[in-house]
């Protein structure tokens, strides 16, 4: 073979694997719009149960996927900004996390890019899909039934506290759902006969002040993520007031709350993983039902029940999902 035929076939086997290279699509990118703060512990930040849903069906982060998070920390109004930049960085699909406020950002930032939302309580209700079966358009997720689960929450935390003539319901004002947090604890408080105080807080300050208004025999904490960035404050101003409090997330028990009572939000969170993959390999929102939690969990700190002198009734104890000691 001549020196110019070999040079030329060389040239071209050193050309091809590039060029195949070149014209291979980019890895699909979700974007993570969250109410609450980044972990901790940066390690964490690629772990939990949406990431094994994805691993599930086949994406792995740095494989086949990438991840863009962005963090409204508490402040619902940093919302539609972050949602747009996600937009705006062209990502694949956003996942939401946090209830009503965020998916609404994501929905009024776009009407193409594929969501999943998860803890939505009303999602017909709150005009983010046609209905349950048929979702429509770009959106589809999961319901946590919060409201629905109100009344069994104030049941409980009565049970807990017999003597208990007084409720304090404490909410954030700045959700859209807070009007149906109200109403459904004021019928559930009517029905056990014990009289409701409401307090509102949307600000760190605001719920030290909650807690300084705060004349009742036990507090229910309203079904807002928004809480869930001052957890630590919010158990540590329970037990400095010695008020037994009712939650709907097990983190607050687990950093020292009284008891929880609401969906099992890892196996929601890991079904979202699972829909979003769906979706990566060709499903369209319109045709994945939103779907309701059939999984609930029960948690009880005990430790905390005894500095706040409470027996915990068997009854309690025998339904319990988790017991803390």
């Amino acid at each position: 073979m001549r020196r110019r035929e070999l040079m030329a076939l060389l040239g071209s086997a050193t050309f091809w694997p590039l060029a195949v290279h070149a014209q291979q699509k980019p890895m699909p990118v979700i974007g993570v719009l969250s109410t609450t703060s980044p972990p901790a512990n940066p390690a964490d930040l690629g772990r939990g149960p949406i990431h094994d849903g994805m691993d599930e069906i086949g994406f792995v982060e740095g494989q086949n996927m990438m991840w863009e998070y962005r963090w409204a920390e508490g402040h619902y109004d940093r919302l539609p900004a972050l949602a747009a930049d996600l937009v705006s960085r062209k990502v694949d699909l956003i996942i939401t996390v946090g209830g009503t406020p965020p998916v609404l950002a994501a929905k009024n930032a776009t009407s193409t890019i594929p969501i999943v939302f998860t803890n939505v309580a009303d999602p017909v209700g709150s005009g983010l899909v046609a209905s349950l079966a048929r979702p429509g358009g770009n959106l589809t997720g999961f319901s946590d039934l919060n409201i629905e689960l109100i009344p069994k929450r104030l049941e409980l935390l009565c049970e807990l506290v017999r003597q208990a003539t007084a409720i304090a319901l404490l909410v954030n004002p700045a959700n859209k759902m807070t009007e149906q947090n109200i109403k459904a604890t004021e019928e559930a408080a009517r029905a056990k006969g014990v009289r409701l105080d409401v307090l509102t807080a949307s600000s760190e300050g605001e719920i030290e002040a909650a807690f300084a208004q705060l004349h009742a025999d036990a507090l229910l904490l309203g079904t807002d993520p928004f809480f869930i960035s001052w957890r630590d404050q919010l158990v540590a101003l329970a037990a400095r007031h010695a008020v037994p409090t009712m939650h709907w997330y097990p983190g607050f028990v687990v950093a020292g709350g009284l008891i929880s009572y609401g969906t099992d939000t890892e196996a929601l969170f890991r079904q979202a993983g699972i829909y979003a993959g769906k979706i990566l390999q060709g499903a369209k929102p319109a045709d994945l039902p939103v779907q309701q939690p059939t999984l609930f969990k029960l948690v009880i700190n005990l430790k905390t029940a005894k500095a706040l002198s409470l027996t915990v009734p068997p009854s309690i104890l025998a339904r319990a999902d988790e017991v803390i000691e």
